[in-house]
């Protein structure tokens, strides 16, 4: 029998659906296969991760279970009180005789009743849908933002593409129609939910669809203006840094962003940071010295 799928994913009963998916996000990252190569004991509890939140993480699922309806492998239970149940909710149960067993003898028809409904419950479990299965995938920043196509080592050693929208955030959850489980019967396979993790980029930050990225500029091109290269996640492109640039001032690059499902897509932030160079240039120093600037203080908003 499977172990109980909460303490499978150290979860507690009344934890919220958002607490599950931070267990099964923990042990994931752990567990997962391409992070343990060769470790089948990691494989094999992966997989057990894996079922628990194919479980868990589903809520019509979940309160099957915690109903009794369904057992930790997604089986369902034997309703025993089945047929007693459907005759008390049509009226039957009056005519019961003494021995306690229904007498149908004035039903005519009664036979083709009970073949009728044992038979659309059969028929119904023929049909039912296989199982969901889960994967985590990671990754790169500008693979998330531009989208591409990305492979998964699945745990028997056979490879699944996916293809990876435009856009795609972190903790957003992939479905792959029909690329799960077998149905036990004649009924479709289940889905593949692929949860992705998207790693930090080295300057790229993004909040919603727009990108923000810190620009460096010299003294030279602060002050005078320059035509500079800016990375953006479909490539660098040109942009003119206007004449007296402060740290901290913002260009927009309209349309440089996260690409949207409607076509469209956010823009790109750059904030200029004006660095000195990173060794002493004696002739900077020079000309500083006896630079005569108009009276003015940097300060003077601050009160000092």
């Amino acid at each position: 029998m499977a172990e109980d799928p909460y303490t499978t994913l150290g979860a507690k009963k009344d934890a919220t659906q958002d607490d599950i998916q931070k267990a099964y996000r923990r042990l994931a990252k752990k567990l997962h296969p391409d992070l343990n190569p060769g470790n089948k004991i990691a494989e094999d509890k992966f997989k057990e991760v894996s079922a628990a939140y194919d479980l868990l993480g589903d809520p019509d699922k979940r309160a099957r279970f915690d109903r009794g309806e369904i057992d930790a492998s997604g089986t369902e239970r034997p309703r025993q009180q089945y047929y007693r149940d459907f005759a008390d909710q049509n009226g039957w149960s009056a005519y019961t005789n003494n021995s306690g067993f229904s007498d149908f003898g004035d039903f005519a028809g009664s036979e083709d009743i009970l073949s009728e409904i044992f038979g659309r419950a059969g028929s119904a479990g023929r049909r039912g849908r296989g199982q969901d299965v889960r994967y985590h995938l990671e990754l790169s920043f500008l693979d998330a933002v531009n989208g591409g196509k990305q492979s998964i080592v699945l745990p028997d050693g056979t490879t699944l593409d996916v293809n990876i929208p435009p856009g795609t955030r972190d903790g957003q959850i992939l479905r792959l129609r029909g690329k799960g489980r077998p149905a036990p019967g004649e009924g479709p396979a289940g889905d593949t939910l692929i949860e992705i993790s998207v790693l930090p980029h080295p300057y790229f930050t993004r909040k919603g669809d727009d990108i923000y990225l810190d620009l460096p500029i010299s003294l030279k091109e602060a002050v005078l203006g320059a035509k500079v290269r800016v990375p953006t996640p479909g490539g660098a492109v040109a942009v003119a840094v206007p004449k007296w640039s402060n740290t901290g001032r913002v260009l927009r690059l309209k349309g440089r962003g996260v690409p949207r499902a409607d076509g469209s897509k956010g823009d790109e932030y750059v904030k200029l940071m004006l660095m000195l160079p990173e060794k002493p240039d004696p002739k900077l120093e020079a000309f500083v010295a006896g630079w005569q600037p108009v009276e003015y203080s940097p300060r003077q908003s601050m009160g000092v």
